[in-house]
């Protein structure tokens, strides 16, 4: 399972939730335009970057951006 913290306007965030569903992953979607401790959470992750997506895999590696596989 993965956490992808991201906004639903960022096509990078769209992108990266389309791919991991494809791939059979599970995914938990959390919009950091809606819940400010989320964005909290996600700006202590990557070191305090405002960039979306934020991919937490289940073993806390921590991927900013997304590229595409």
């Amino acid at each position: 399972m993965v956490t992808i913290f991201g906004k639903d306007t960022c096509p990078y965030t769209q992108r990266a939730l389309e791919d991991h569903k494809q791939r059979g992953v599970q995914v938990q979607y959390v919009n950091v335009k809606k819940d400010a401790v989320a964005l909290d959470r996600m700006l202590a992750l990557n070191g305090g970057q405002r960039r979306v997506p934020v991919i937490v895999s289940d073993t806390g590696a921590v991927t900013v951006g997304f590229g595409g596989t």
